[in-house]
């Protein structure tokens, strides 16, 4: 996995994954805010944030702590926090 990747990119991938898999139908990878809460705006459920870090973890080879899903309220910080473990 590259460790080059801009934030812009890291982003739109996050939000590809959480648009594909949580079948986000009224979003496009370029509408999404990477600044909306997840949990309080988007009404995004801790299994399926589970599901999301998931597959964020076999996307980039990286381990998302359960104590950290709190944390990663919106995709900005999840951006962040994946960049941070690269």
């Amino acid at each position: 996995m590259p460790t080059d990747l801009s934030m812009d990119d890291l982003i739109l991938r996050v939000v590809e994954i959480m648009i594909k898999e949580l079948k986000l139908e009224e979003v496009t990878p370029e509408t999404f805010d990477p600044d909306l809460d997840l949990v309080d705006e988007l009404g995004i459920d801790s299994m399926e944030l589970a599901t999301v870090a998931l597959l964020l973890q076999d996307e980039y080879g990286i381990t998302v702590d359960e104590d950290d899903y709190p944390k990663l309220s919106n995709v900005r910080l999840i951006a962040t926090y994946i960049r941070d473990r690269l």
